[in-house]
C-alpha cells in the first residue's frame, strides 16, 4: 500500500470524504490517505496528525516527494490536538485502532473540534464502545459499512453532528444501519459470530462455577439478539 494504491479498507474511507473538504486525518501513520485524496483532487487541504515521531517523519517525506507541501500540513501531535482553528477541518478521520482508543482521543479533544465535522471512522473493534460515545454526543450515524479484508471484518462509521440522537442496545450492537440492510458480509459475519459464542455459552456451562452469572447473561442475551437479526 502507498498514497497511489489504498487498501481496500482505506479506499472505502476515502469514499466517504465530501469533496472540497478540509480533512484531518489523525493517526495518520505515513499520511497515505491525504497524500491520496490530494492528488486525485478531492480535498482542498488536510492535517496529517501523528503521536509517533517514525510515522510522523515517513508523512512529511511522502508529502514532500508528491509536491503538497502547500496543501498538506503535518503535525506532530496526540489525537485532535493536531487540528488548530485556522485549518477549517470540516471531516475528520480516524482509521486502524480500537473503538475504545477512538472513544478517548475524541473525548480528550473534543475543545479541538468545531462543531460540524463529519467523522469518518475505521474502528479496530469495540464499536460498540464507539457508537455509544457518538450517540451520548450528539452524533448521527448516516453511513455504515461492513467489509471483510485479510480474515478480518472492518466497520466504517461516517457520522455528524445532529444534536438529540437515541439508539438503542440492539443498534449500537449490531450497527443501526447495518442491521437494517443485512448485507452478505453482515450476515456472514454474525453467523460466525454465532458459532463462536454458542460455543463460549457451552464452555461457560462447564466451568460454570468460574464463570460470573452476569457475564453468562450477557452472552445469553446477545445470542438472542443475533438469531432475531439473522431470522
Amino acid at each position: 500500500m502507498n498514497e497511489l494504491t489504498l487498501s481496500v479498507r482505506l479506499e472505502r474511507v476515502a469514499a466517504h470524504v465530501p469533496q472540497g473538504a478540509r480533512l484531518a486525518d489523525i493517526g495518520s501513520d505515513h499520511g497515505y490517505l491525504p497524500v491520496a485524496l490530494a492528488l486525485r483532487g478531492v480535498i482542498e487541504a488536510g492535517v496529517a496528525g501523528e503521536v509517533a515521531q517514525t510515522p510522523y517523519a515517513s508523512a512529511q517525506r511522502n508529502v514532500r516527494r508528491n509536491g503538497l507541501q502547500e496543501r498538506i500540513t503535518v503535525r506532530l501531535a496526540d489525537g485532535l490536538a493536531a487540528i488548530e482553528a485556522q485549518d477549517r477541518i470540516s471531516a475528520v478521520s480516524l482509521c486502524g485502532m480500537g473503538g475504545k482508543t477512538m472513544c478517548e482521543i475524541l473525548e480528550r479533544g473534543k475543545a479541538h473540534l468545531n462543531g460540524s465535522e463529519r467523522l469518518i471512522l475505521q474502528p479496530n473493534g469495540d464499536e460498540r464502545e464507539l457508537r455509544t460515545w457518538l450517540m451520548d454526543n450528539g452524533y448521527r450515524i448516516v453511513i455504515e459499512e461492513l467489509l471483510r479484508e485479510n480474515r478480518f471484518d472492518y466497520e466504517i462509521i461516517v457520522a455528524e453532528p445532529e444534536g438529540t440522537v437515541a439508539y438503542s442496545e440492539e443498534e449500537l450492537y449490531f450497527g443501526p444501519l447495518l442491521m437494517r440492510e443485512k448485507s452478505p458480509a453482515f450476515i456472514t459475519k454474525w453467523q460466525r459470530m454465532l458459532r463462536q459464542k454458542q460455543q463460549a455459552l457451552a464452555n461457560f456451562e462447564r466451568a460454570r462455577d468460574a464463570i460470573p452469572e452476569g457475564k453468562r447473561r450477557t452472552f445469553t442475551t446477545q445470542l438472542g439478539w443475533i438469531n432475531q437479526v439473522l431470522a
